[in-house]
């Protein structure tokens, strides 16, 4: 028996590889390679000395999807697989649709003719929009979102709950993530961002290494601790260990689970700053720029029911976050390129 991972070629999905390897599972690879590389899977089969099976393959593809499980005896899937970038999502928002609600679909259809139910879905705190209160809980309303990629993991969510109600043999977790940074701590996958990175802390990585000038900190005038932006940012590690977790807690389970995976702890853009310019030694240039429309204030979890449930919790520090990618972006300044 093997877990498929949609994606696994990703940020995300490579650290889970690892973890789900090391806790003694078996696993499946398919990734269309849109956005992450095969030599982050190459890395984690020489961190692991496993051989994991590997198909360059689009979940929207049901032919292709139908041969995997063909081939392989698939017990459940984490589904990774899809587009990610808010600000790319306002500009393509039927890509984003196409990529994320439809190729979930499609998945799950294939899942149906080979009697595999059981499925572990990879949404965001996005579904949150902009919340009234923080920390956040589960049960707190979701929907408002700001873009496109918000949209799109809300409409799965979405899906994903009125299929359970028609079906009871179903099996779905839905991890609504919070602001996965860091890198393994061996150094050798991380972040490896297409382009211009999208997310803080891969910016400032990219400055820290001279690929970019300079960190732009858009807002210092919010009603927030030193004025700009907090968020939950929880290692990359720590999630991929939530997903294990997830795993093992609901592997006989029938019905829907949605836990929110985050730290617990707000940090702001400077705090984040100056724990990394500890961690590569060095000041940082950045400049205070306008606030972007649509950025909220502050944003973090309540991890206490995915504690509380799934025996999991995120251990990581700031520190250890900054310091984990500084250890990755400076020995591989040009990411899986280098």
């Amino acid at each position: 028996m093997s877990i498929l991972i949609t994606g696994g070629a990703g940020y995300i999905g490579s650290h889970t590889c690892i973890e789900l390897l090391e806790a003694g599972f078996n696993i499946v690879v398919a990734d269309n390679l849109c956005n992450s590389s095969r030599e982050a899977l190459k890395r984690v089969e020489k961190l692991t000395n496993k051989t994991i099976p590997f198909y360059p393959v689009d979940v929207r593809n049901q032919k292709a999807m139908t041969d995997v499980f063909k081939a392989h005896t698939i017990e459940a899937v984490i589904h990774f697989a899809g587009l990610k970038s808010v600000g790319q999502s306002t500009q393509m928002p039927r890509t984003y649709y196409d990529n994320n609600v439809i190729g979930t679909l499609k998945l799950i259809e294939v899942m149906e003719q080979f009697d595999v139910r059981h499925l572990v879905f990879s949404s965001s705190a996005t579904v949150y929009g902009d919340p009234s209160t923080v920390p956040i809980t589960e049960d707190m309303p979701t929907g408002a979102t700001t873009n496109p990629y918000g949209r799109s993991k809300y409409i799965v969510e979405e899906m994903l709950k009125d299929i359970s109600i028609a079906d009871d043999k179903w099996n779905f977790t839905i991890l609504r993530y919070f602001n996965p940074v860091g890198a393994h701590k061996s150094g050798q996958i991380g972040e490896d961002p297409k382009g211009i990175p999208n997310n803080l802390v891969p910016f400032i990585a990219q400055v820290a290494v001279g690929k970019r000038e300079q960190l732009s900190v858009f807002g210092d005038d919010y009603d927030t601790k030193d004025g700009t932006g907090v968020r939950d940012y929880i290692h990359i590690v720590d999630l991929a260990e939530g997903h294990v977790a997830a795993l093992k807690t609901h592997r006989q389970d029938s019905g829907l689970h949605i836990y929110n995976l985050g730290s617990g702890t707000g940090s702001s853009v400077l705090e984040m700053l100056k724990a990394f310019e500890k961690s590569c030694g060095k000041t940082l240039p950045h400049a205070i720029q306008p606030r972007r429309p649509g950025d909220i204030a502050e944003c973090y979890a309540d991890p206490a029911f995915a504690q509380k449930a799934l025996n999991w919790k995120a251990t990581h520090t700031i520190e250890a976050m900054t310091d984990d990618t500084w250890r990755w972006q400076s020995g591989n300044p040009n990411g899986y390129e280098s």
